[in-house]
């Protein structure tokens, strides 16, 4: 896949005519769409389901960067983002672009000011904990990153876009259990040198509220560091 990005260049209708399948809730995909049946699904991702895309949210950019690591020495608990892109027969669709971009362990996000508990840093012209990557032939691609932190009003979450060909766009975000984010942000630095507590678990969170109670990732503990896994089917049209 070239360095240019993709530029979708969409209706409103098409991009709306896109579905998610996400590791976990929503509305079932016919039996033989499951991962249990259908050995090309990644594995310790769930079951493919169905649920609506979510917002974009007001802090994306496309900073050109195709990069499997996207930390830029941010520090945080190592994570490791898998993400496999299928149909909505739940076959890998190959070569698609996967952006995602999030925020660091202190609640900013790069590239905008205004950010941090104050409000008061500026990352403009910052490009960290941001990045994209074509498919390959099972779909998948995999970000090395930090787990990401919290901000007011907002639960912990994963952006993503992915173009399944260049006249196409879903856009969602995946969420992460709060047990698994209360004991990162309470026992490991820099999560637990922020004053205050987080004000927004995963039950308050509007946008999870709407997209359902399905859309949290499939997240698992490898040694001192964890895994996200989600598989994102897109329906494709004509």
């Amino acid at each position: 896949m070239p360095d240019q990005p993709l530029r979708a260049n969409l209706t409103r209708r098409r991009a709306l005519g896109l579905i998610a399948v996400t590791a976990s809730g929503g509305a079932f995909m016919p039996a033989i769409a499951r991962a249990q049946d259908q050995p090309l699904l990644l594995p310790n991702a769930g079951v493919c389901t169905i649920t609506p895309e979510t917002t974009e949210g007001p802090y994306y950019f496309d900073p050109v960067l195709e990069r499997s690591d996207i930390t830029e020495g941010r520090k945080g608990v190592a994570l490791t983002v898998r993400l496999q892109v299928v149909d909505q027969h739940c076959r890998p669709i190959e070569g698609a672009r996967v952006d995602i971009w999030h925020c660091d362990a202190e609640g900013r996000y790069s590239g905008y000011p205004g950010q941090g508990d104050g409000r008061d840093v500026d990352t403009t012209g910052e490009k960290f904990l941001r990045g994209w990557q074509p498919t390959g032939k099972d779909g998948i691609v995999a970000f090395g990153t930090i787990y990401p932190g919290w901000y007011r009003g907002r639960t912990t979450h994963i952006h993503f876009k992915a173009f399944p060909d260049q006249a196409s766009v879903m856009t969602g975000q995946m969420f992460f259990p709060d047990d698994v984010s209360d004991r990162i942000f309470a026992g490991v630095a820099p999560y637990n040198g922020r004053r205050g507590t987080r004000d927004t678990m995963n039950a308050a969170d509007g946008i999870l509220r709407r997209a359902g109670t399905g859309v949290e990732s499939r997240v698992r503990r490898i040694a001192s560091a964890y895994e996200a896994a989600m598989i994102v089917a897109i329906e494709r049209q004509g």
